[in-house]
């Protein structure tokens, strides 16, 4: 597996974790966690996987399909719909 950039991983790990503090009031060590944890990360993670191809809005989205079905890529951002 070839590893995004660390920098770009910081800016979707900054970016996606502030919108989780803000829309579910979560601390922000508790978003990270929860985000650095989750598939949708790891997936973010591999370079092979294009998730770089999407804004960190719609990584949240990702992230948010994730924790309601179990599984990132039933995502309409993933699926294509």
């Amino acid at each position: 597996m070839k590893r995004l950039d660390p920098d770009i991983l910081d800016y979707y790990n900054e970016a996606v974790v502030n919108m989780m503090v803000e829309k579910y009031g979560y601390s922000y060590m508790e978003a990270l966690q929860k985000f650095v944890q989750s598939k949708t990360h790891e997936m973010l993670e591999n370079e092979a996987c294009g998730m770089t191809d999407f804004g960190a809005g719609a990584i949240l989205e990702i992230w948010e399909a994730e924790q309601i079905t179990g599984d990132p890529r039933k995502s309409v951002y993933i699926r294509g719909e």
